[in-house]
């Protein structure tokens, strides 16, 4: 079974489509029978994604589009949802997941305005340019953000890409609060935050998927299941990370604050002894 936003000849447009991810999704939302928009930057990449994902699609290849897009403009991303319905004549589901990598902590100002405006500004653009009128046809649609456990955790060596994604957390929340607050609403928000894919951004020069990884197919499968379960966040284990751990590392982040901890102590030498203390013991009962 599938969420019902899944519905064969509803609409989806996903970003970040030409590789990774973006393009599992683009694949399984077409072979579910969907009307599959990809979004990507324009290229032999995109163009080849498009054809692959269209091959997939039972209702044929005039089911599938490619439209190339940058999310780093507004513009661009008006003309996605424009081009979007004019073709299929409504979207039932956006998936905001275009991203690049980020930049060392003194790293040009060019470089962190490009990480925020691809990997943030992409992302509160897109939902809000796409879910007025997503709301209005009043068919049951979804808003999905790709975040990541760094926006969560933190941890120290990318702080532009962390803090683009703690954005992304923040925006999904707020943009979920809001839909559910929002009379006749039938379009809920959620928040993907995959573990260890490797994809073309995590790569780093490797050819081969090391062992820890997820593909970005199984990433996509989770997904599915828990937006099944109409989960807010998607919190995606890996082959090395599962749940409990993810959660303990979670916690142990917040805890910085209510235990007055310094920041990042996850990494502090006076504190790496407690961390590895607090990962071995039951995670705690919250409430």
């Amino acid at each position: 079974m599938n969420h019902p936003a899944f519905a064969s000849n509803h609409v989806a447009v996903v970003t970040g489509a030409a590789s990774g991810i973006g393009l599992a999704a683009a694949r399984r939302f077409a072979g579910l029978g969907m009307n599959v928009v990809l979004a990507d930057l324009p290229g032999e990449r995109l163009d080849k994604a498009a054809t692959e994902t269209a091959a997939l699609c039972p209702h044929g290849p005039d089911s599938v589009i490619a439209i190339a897009t940058d999310v780093s403009s507004i513009d661009s991303l008006k003309a996605l949802e424009a081009g979007a319905i004019a073709r299929f004549g409504r979207v039932h589901v956006l998936m905001n997941n275009a991203g690049i990598s980020g930049c060392p902590m003194f790293g040009t100002q060019d470089a962190w305005e490009k990480v925020f405006a691809v990997n943030l500004w992409g992302v509160i653009n897109g939902a809000r340019i796409f879910a007025p009128a997503m709301i209005a046809h009043g068919q049951t649609g979804l808003i999905i953000n790709t975040g990541s456990k760094q926006g969560i955790t933190t941890p120290p060596g990318d702080p532009a890409y962390n803090v683009t994604k703690a954005g992304v957390k923040a925006f999904t929340e707020a943009l979920e609060h809001d839909l559910r607050n929002t009379a006749d609403c039938n379009i809920t928000a959620h928040l993907l935050i995959p573990g260890f894919v490797y994809t073309g951004l995590t790569a780093n020069g490797r050819t081969e998927k090391p062992v820890a990884a997820w593909t970005s197919q199984e990433t996509v499968d989770f997904m599915m299941q828990s937006l099944e379960n109409d989960d807010f966040y998607i919190l995606c284990p890996d082959n090395d990370v599962d749940r409990t751990t993810d959660e303990k590392r979670i916690l142990w982040a917040a805890g910085d604050i209510v235990e007055n901890r310094p920041p990042l102590s996850r990494w502090h030498p006076d504190h790496a002894d407690a961390f590895k203390a607090f990962l071995g013991k039951d995670r705690p009962k919250i409430g």
